[in-house]
């Protein structure tokens, strides 16, 4: 492997991030030097940094994403959180345009707030990321609190926005943990959905088994969709730690070639990096 791309990363320094916990779990120190550290440890080349939850639930402003990339020297790129609400989504836009030259996607926080991907709010940005060409990811499955909506968070919910959008480049973010099955058939339906495996290991009691038991979902996903070029590589650091995504790649049951793919090839076609 010449080359790694971590494409879905958050960061703050903040002391009212509601990820701390996961860092304190992890063992990790959570700052920007130590996630640059890691990335050149691993030899992670690029990565994309996304908003982390504030305590209270607003996420992260997204300017303070950017000027963390800029701190980066260039090894992280920014994706920009959009909230539902027209204020929120022309915000997002303008910043975008501000920024068109770094500016990598957009997020949008299913089960996190209080709208569906195919809500009218969302409409204005659809049609930017579109005519840019910039993915949109969606967090997908399970939610980091026990207070996320699943109903909205649940993958197949984005059927019906790919149907209607075929050029907007949709990402599932966690790769639907854990309908892994649901979203095998959505990157194989449709050309314009793809999967990233951010934060699917947190630790637990069976925490060898479990990632036994992802690596398995995840390669039969693989040999559902007849293929390995819809499945990103992402951390959701501080959530889950670099060597563990990275091992859980390795424990794929697919050839090498996918496996390059799935750490690089993918992220580097789909996000222009």
């Amino acid at each position: 492997m010449q080359e790694i791309i971590d494409a879905h990363a958050h960061l703050s320094e903040r002391s009212d991030d509601a990820l701390n916990r996961f860092a304190r779990k992890n063992g990790l120190r959570y700052t920007l030097d130590e996630l640059l550290g890691t990335m050149r440890r691993y030899k992670i080349v690029r990565g994309l940094l996304l908003s982390p939850p504030l305590q209270g639930g607003a996420p992260l402003p997204n300017d303070k994403v950017i000027k963390l990339c800029i701190r980066s020297g260039g090894m992280l790129a920014p994706v920009i959180t959009v909230e539902p609400s027209a204020k929120e989504v022309k915000a997002a836009v303008k910043l975008a345009e501000e920024n068109r030259r770094v500016v990598k996607a957009f997020k949008v926080r299913l089960g996190y707030v209080k709208a569906s991907a195919t809500s009218p709010v969302f409409d204005r940005l659809y049609d930017y990321a579109e005519s840019e060409r910039l993915p949109v990811l969606f967090h997908t499955g399970d939610t980091a609190f026990s207070t996320g909506d699943l109903a909205r968070s649940h993958p197949l919910n984005l059927d019906g926005l790919a149907n209607k959008r075929e050029e907007l480049t949709i990402i599932l973010c966690h790769f639907g943990n854990p309908w892994f099955e649901d979203v095998a058939e959505l990157i194989y339906k449709h050309p314009n959905v793809y999967a990233d495996i951010s934060g699917l290991i947190t630790g637990g009691a069976y925490a060898e088994k479990y990632a036994g038991w992802l690596a398995k979902k995840i390669s039969e996903a693989v040999y559902f969709a007849a293929s390995a070029d819809k499945v990103i590589f992402g951390t959701d650091y501080p959530v889950t730690k670099h060597s563990e995504t990275l091992a859980l790649v390795r424990k794929l049951e697919v050839d090498e070639r996918d496996k390059e793919k799935i750490l690089w090839r993918n992220a580097n076609r789909v996000f222009g990096l």
